[in-house]
């Protein structure tokens, strides 16, 4: 699902950042010296949760928006601490075209921290384990 949803985003004209675990995510991400616009991560992984990925980046990339992905059910995410009000959240299996319009969505959405910025298509996304991101 990883590789797929890396060659949607790219095919888009999204640059990808893609990792293979959390821990790995912080690294690549500590070594890019730009700006991430988005972080997509799977919910449940091993070792470090997509949620507790989030919170050790946004520190690091204020700007940063954070769109989740997940195969479980809306209940069993909960249990998990990320169904919170504003949470954006994928359900899979998805398509290209419903995985570009949620990235996009998210993206011009804006966020607490940068109200109005619109990245373009160009955007740096980084991605987690189970999935990569913009």
């Amino acid at each position: 699902m990883k590789k797929l949803a890396q060659k949607f985003l790219e095919a888009a004209g999204f640059r990808v950042l893609s990792a293979g675990s959390g821990e790995e995510a912080l690294e690549v991400a500590a070594r890019h010296s730009g700006t991430l616009d988005l972080l997509l991560t799977d919910v449940v992984m091993p070792g470090m949760n997509g949620r507790v990925l989030a919170e050790q980046l946004l520190p690091r990339q204020p700007g940063m928006r954070v769109l989740y992905m997940s195969g479980y059910t809306d209940s069993f995410i909960a249990g998990h601490g990320v169904l919170e009000p504003g949470t954006h959240l994928l359900h899979k299996p998805f398509t290209d075209d419903v995985l570009i319009s949620k990235v996009r969505e998210v993206l011009d959405g804006g966020s607490k921290s940068e109200l109005g910025s619109k990245p373009s298509a160009g955007s740096e996304l980084a991605g987690s384990s189970v999935t990569s991101s913009k």
